[in-house]
C-alpha cells in the first residue's frame, strides 16, 4: 500500500527556525500517499523507533554548519535506518556530492527539488530501495508550491524568540518568499546553484505559511529568502499582505546593501508594514575585500545604509566575513573601529566578528585568478579548502576570538561586553594599546535569540547533540 513507504525527514541545524525546507516537501509527498516523519535535530534526537523502518531517510543541508552535523549523523543514520535509501538535499549538498556518496548518500538534489524528492520516493516504492539516481541533482524548473505541512515539527514556541530591546520575547514563525539570488557573489553558497537565478513563491502559499504559524502564536516572521528585494515588487507585496492580515505582526529580512540603497523609497513602506531589522551581508569595510568578494558595495555604502535605515526607523543588522586571507590585523581593527564609529556595537552578534572565509567546493572564489594556489587539498571534514593567512597573528587571533566569543554566548554575555573583549584581544595582537571605548556605542536593536551563524563552524555541542 502506498502509505507503508516510510519517509524520515532530517534537518540538521537551520539558524533555530522551524524549516520550510522541511515542512513543504513534507506537504507535498503526504499529498502523494506517503508516511512522512520529520526530525528536527536542533531540537530532538535520533529516534531509533522512527528509523528502524524508513525506507527513505533524506537529510535537509541548508548551510554550513548543517553539513557538517549531517556528516557527522550520516553513520549513525545508516546504523539505525538500516534498509532506508539515504538521501541529502539543499543548498550544500550538490557542493559536497563526492563526499556524501563516498559516504553511502545514493541520492544528492539541489536547486529548486521538490518535484525531484517526489520522483525519488515513487521510484523507491516502485523498484525498491537500490537504484541508481536519475534526478537531476541541481534542478531550477518551477516547484508547485503547496502550504507547508509543519504538524510534524516540534512547536514553534520551542524554536528561536524575537527578542526586543527591553528583554521581552516572541514567538517567531519562518517564510520563505523566494530562493536563489539574482547575484553572483563569489564566496556565496547560493551562487554555485542558483548561478544568478531566483525563485519566487506565490504569495498566497507564503501567507498561508504565515496564517497557520500566526495560530501557533508566532507575533514576529523572519523572512528567510537569500535576499528580500531581489524581487522588490514580490517583497513588497508581502510585507503588505502580512501587514493588512496580520497589523500586530512584525518581520525581519535580509536585504543587500545595493538593494537597500537603489530601492531607499520601499524603507518606509517596510517600516509602516511592520519591519524591526534587516540583516545585510556587509562582510567587510576594505573595499579591496569587497572588490575580491564581488559584493557591488563599497565600504562608504554600509555608511549610507546605515543612515538610510535609521532614518525610515528599521534597525540594521550587519554580518561579516571578518578574518579573509587578505585581512590585516591593522584592517581587523579598523573594523571594529567603524562599528564604534558608526555607534551599531549592539547591532552585531559578536559571532559575525569571528567569521573566516570558507572556500566549499565549486565556490567563485576559486575563479579568482591564483587564488586556488594559495590553498591546501580539499579537507573533506572541513568542506572546503583549507587556507592560512600569511601573517600567522591573524589565524591565532580568529581561533582566540572564536573560543572567547563561543564561551561567552553560552555565559550570556551582553555583546557590548563581548565586544569589549574583542577590541582588547584585537589591540594585544597588533601590539598596540587598546583606547578606551568611550561614547555611544548604540542602542540594542531586535534581535532573533539564536546567536551562530550558517557560514560559522559547529560548536562541539551541536557536533553531538543529535
Amino acid at each position: 500500500m502506498a502509505d507503508r513507504f516510510k519517509v524520515v525527514l532530517i534537518n540538521p541545524y537551520e539558524l533555530g527556525r522551524q524549516p520550510f525546507a522541511l515542512a513543504e516537501p513534507a506537504a507535498l509527498l503526504k499529498r502523494k500517499g506517503f508516511a512522512v516523519t520529520c526530525l528536527d535535530l536542533s531540537l530532538q534526537k535520533l529516534d531509533p523507533e522512527i528509523l528502524e523502518d524508513a525506507d527513505l531517510a533524506a537529510l535537509y543541508v541548508g548551510m554550513h554548519t548543517a553539513t557538517r552535523i549531517a556528516v557527522q549523523a550520516l553513520p549513525r543514520i545508516k546504523r539505525l535506518a538500516p534498509k532506508a535509501h539515504l538521501c541529502v538535499f539543499g543548498l550544500y549538498a550538490p557542493m559536497n556530492e563526492a563526499l556524501l556518496r563516498r559516504l553511502g548518500v545514493g541520492t544528492v538534489l539541489g536547486g529548486e527539488l521538490e518535484p525531484a524528492l517526489v520522483s525519488l520516493c515513487q521510484r523507491l516504492r516502485a523498484n525498491g530501495t537500490a537504484m541508481i539516481q536519475s534526478e537531476p541533482v541541481i534542478s531550477l524548473g518551477r516547484v508547485p508550491f503547496v502550504v507547508p505541512d509543519r504538524s510534524g515539527l516540534p512547536k514553534l514556541s520551542r524554536y528561536a524568540h524575537l527578542v526586543l530591546p527591553d528583554g521581552s520575547t516572541r514567538i517567531a514563525g519562518f517564510a520563505e518568499g523566494s530562493r536563489g539570488c539574482k547575484h553572483l557573489c563569489r564566496h556565496c553558497p547560493v551562487v554555485p546553484v542558483y548561478q544568478g537565478k531566483f525563485r519566487i513563491v506565490p504569495a498566497d502559499v507564503v501567507m498561508e505559511d504565515i496564517r497557520q504559524q500566526v495560530g501557533e502564536g508566532a507575533t514576529h516572521v523572519s523572512f528567510g529568502d537569500p535576499d528580500f528585494f531581489n524581487g522588490p515588487t514580490h517583497g513588497l507585496r508581502l510585507a503588505r499582505a502580512l501587514h493588512a492580515a496580520f497589523p500586530n505582526v512584525t518581520f525581519d529580512a535580509t536585504i543587500k546593501i545595493q538593494h537597500i540603497i537603489d530601492h531607499v523609497e520601499l524603507l518606509p513602506e517596510l517600516r509602516r508594514s511592520g519591519c524591526l531589522f534587516i540583516t545585510s551581508a556587509v562582510e567587510a569595510v576594505d573595499d579591496d575585500i569587497l572588490r575580491l568578494l564581488a559584493k557591488n558595495h563599497t565600504s562608504r555604502d554600509f555608511d549610507r545604509a546605515v543612515a538610510l535605515t535609521r532614518e525610515a526607523g528599521i534597525a540594521l543588522a550587519p554580518t561579516f566575513v571578518a578574518f579573509t586571507p587578505w585581512t590585516t590585523l591593522e584592517g581587523y581593527i579598523a573594523l571594529l573601529e567603524r562599528l564604534v564609529e558608526l555607534q551599531i556595537v549592539e547591532s552585531v552578534p559578536p559571532v559575525q566578528l569571528t567569521i573566516r572565509l570558507l572556500v566549499p567546493e565549486s565556490s567563485y572564489l576559486l575563479q579568482l585568478p591564483g587564488f586556488k594556489e594559495k590553498l591546501m587539498a580539499f579537507d573533506a571534514e572541513l568542506l572546503g579548502y583549507p587556507w592560512s593567512h600569511p601573517d600567522p597573528r591573524v589565524d591565532r587571533l580568529q581561533q582566540d576570538l572564536q573560543a572567547r566569543v563561543a564561551r561567552c554566548e553560552q555565559e550570556g554575555a551582553p555583546r557590548r561586553e563581548v565586544f569589549a573583549a574583542i577590541w582588547r584581544m584585537a589591540h594585544e595582537a597588533a601590539g598596540r594599546p587598546a583606547p578606551k571605548l568611550a561614547g555611544n556605542l548604540g542602542a540594542p536593536i531586535p534581535r532573533l535569540s539564536e546567536p551562530w551563524y550558517c557560514c560559522a563552524e559547529p560548536t562541539d555541542q551541536q557536533l553531538q547533540s543529535f
